[in-house]
């Protein structure tokens, strides 16, 4: 019986413990394409996730992916929501997450009114200027930016879709061997 007590108080403590985590926002934004999971993806949401309770992410729709003008192929939405999907349960996140198909560039950023941040990349920081003008045009307050830096790859130059597409690098941002050899 002694050992079942102890192993109560444990348990519920490690509860409470959880419960009580404190984040510095109740809901927070993030979006993108998302197309191939790389680093630079991981660093922009565990950022939001270590702000944010609640972390809504935008995933860009394939109507608003073919405006785009990538000029490479972008896989369909369903399989970047369930690559996205399974990224957030391994890290644990996926409980917290709130995924919404982006239709037009800002989605529910410019509409949520309980929304209190968002977090981007260097590379999108004009979005998010562009998000809370267009929220206070329509009476709501701005929310707090966060701008996340770019990860470099191994040659110093940023990580992309692009780049792991055409076989420069891998997702982890390392050199592929080719290119490794062509650069020496």
């Amino acid at each position: 019986m002694f050992y079942s007590e102890i192993s109560l108080i444990v348990i519920t403590g490690w509860v409470s413990i959880l419960s009580n985590a404190r984040f510095r926002y109740r809901a927070v934004a993030v979006g993108g394409t998302f197309d191939i999971l790389h680093i630079g993806h991981e660093k922009l949401l565990a950022k939001a996730f270590e702000i944010g309770e609640l972390v809504f992410i935008g995933l860009t729709g394939d109507r608003l992916v073919s405006k785009l003008n990538k000029d490479h192929s972008v896989r369909t939405f369903t399989v970047r929501r369930r690559n996205l999907q399974q990224l957030l349960k391994a890290r644990g996140w996926l409980s917290r997450a709130r995924i919404t198909e982006l239709n037009d560039s800002f989605g529910p950023a410019i509409r949520r009114r309980r929304l209190e941040a968002i977090v981007v990349s260097e590379e999108t920081r004009a979005n998010g200027l562009r998000v809370n003008a267009l929220r206070r045009s329509r009476g709501l307050k701005p929310l707090r930016l966060y701008v996340v830096r770019m990860v470099r790859t191994d040659d110093g130059k940023v990580i992309s879709d692009t780049r792991i597409r055409r076989g420069e690098v891998n997702p982890r941002g390392r050199l592929r061997a080719r290119v490794a050899a062509r650069i020496r």
